[in-house]
């Protein structure tokens, strides 16, 4: 979560990502009872990073860490491709196929997420990736301050 904290720049993104993270334990919690999500929410009362909550809830759910690493791979290209749906009136076909078209860099990525993670223990977090979006950063401190905002994250 501390590492989570340091690749985030963006107090905006931060507290959304607390927020997201706080939404998904509530839904796991209810979903995949387990101790280990107990002792996060415990340890974390205020929530703890969405992609901290998720790999507990993974294996809460029974799942393995590639399993881990696609949802939270689809998750981040889905969302996208629902909100051009829903602001920019897209077909939902068309954003289907795109997603159907990323499927290889789905691939790719929940890959490179496992291969990395399993270099955790041994070297620490700071072998997980760390790529940046700076444009990201700066435009979600400009929407956290919009009167009405579109989306949270």
């Amino acid at each position: 979560d501390r590492a989570a904290d340091a690749r985030t720049p963006s107090p905006a993104l931060r507290g959304v990502a607390r927020r997201l993270g706080r939404q998904l334990m509530r839904a796991a919690r209810a979903t995949w009872p387990h101790p280990e999500l107990d002792a996060l929410a415990g340890r974390f009362p205020k929530g703890a990073h969405q992609p901290v909550v998720l790999g507990v809830a993974a294996r809460a759910a029974g799942l393995g860490a590639l399993d881990a690493a696609y949802c939270s791979a689809y998750e981040g290209v889905s969302g996208p491709a629902t909100a051009v749906v829903r602001l920019l009136s897209l077909d939902p076909f068309d954003a289907t196929g795109v997603l159907a078209r990323l499927a290889d860099d789905v691939d790719l990525v929940a890959r490179d997420a496992v291969e990395a993670a399993g270099r955790v223990p041994v070297d620490g977090v700071d072998v997980l990736p760390a790529r940046s979006a700076p444009l990201l950063e700066i435009a979600a401190e400009a929407h956290a301050g919009w009167a009405v905002r579109l989306f949270a994250s």
